[in-house]
């Protein structure tokens, strides 16, 4: 069975929409454990929009499944990091002003960076995942930087889904047999939602894990949380 993490972003946008404690974080968290969730991603941005790098600290004591944190590797995102220990850091290139993930890592491009900083992870026992586009010299670029895991980032195949082009699969399937092949773990995520899914899911061979936020939590507004993580898991079975 893949892996659920939800990623609770959208949650802690709620809360500071208002001020105050509302929703809880750390017992949103909990809950969504306790309905069956086999992970909590967050991804703290500079500006602290949504997830604060105190909530970081406040879920590694509580968060009994895998912890998952996301972002791009600035110095202070990195102590973060180090300091919290978390199951698994998935490095992800966006912008400070980015209002979302648009992008993987260009592997070949940056490798030496990469190197760097995923060693220094490795080196506190936290496994490394880096954002990638479905494309195979990406993949093999990630073997060379020696990360454990690549998550392919999923946008341009719920697109095309949503228009009816089931080919948009084709790549992700052909990244994720040179993941396989090359010892590389794989995740995946972005735009996934309940329509789109299980196709997603049937298709990819090898699939360990996917990080859902926005949509789950949308979805959740009108079907409940708990019904719509648990939907999430039958449609990943």
């Amino acid at each position: 069975m893949t892996r659920l993490s939800v990623n609770i972003n959208k949650l802690a946008t709620l809360r500071n929409s208002r001020g105050g404690n509302l929703p809880n974080i750390v017992a949103s968290a909990q809950d969504i454990e306790s309905f069956g969730a086999q992970g909590i991603t967050i991804h703290p941005r500079p500006d602290e929009r949504h997830i604060r790098y105190q909530d970081a600290r406040d879920l590694k004591p509580v968060v009994r499944t895998e912890f998952n944190i996301e972002g791009n590797p600035i110095p202070r995102f990195i102590d973060l990091v180090l300091a919290v220990k978390p199951t698994q850091v998935t490095l992800v290139p966006d912008a400070e002003d980015a209002i979302t993930s648009n992008a993987g890592w260009d592997t070949i491009r940056h490798k030496d960076f990469l190197i760097e900083v995923i060693q220094t992870f490795k080196e506190n026992g936290i496994r490394t995942s880096i954002f990638v586009d479905p494309e195979v010299k990406m993949i093999e670029g990630a073997v060379v930087i020696g990360t454990d895991r690549v998550e392919l980032y999923t946008e341009s195949y719920a697109r095309d889904f949503a228009m009816g082009n089931l080919q948009g699969i084709t790549p992700y399937v052909e990244a994720a047999k040179v993941a396989n092949n090359l010892g590389l773990g794989l995740n995946a995520g972005h735009d996934l939602n309940l329509d789109n899914i299980h196709y997603f899911k049937e298709h990819m061979p090898h699939l360990l894990e996917v990080s859902i936020g926005h949509a789950l939590i949308c979805e959740s507004l009108y079907l409940g949380l708990e019904n719509v993580v648990n939907m999430y898991l039958q449609k990943l079975k």
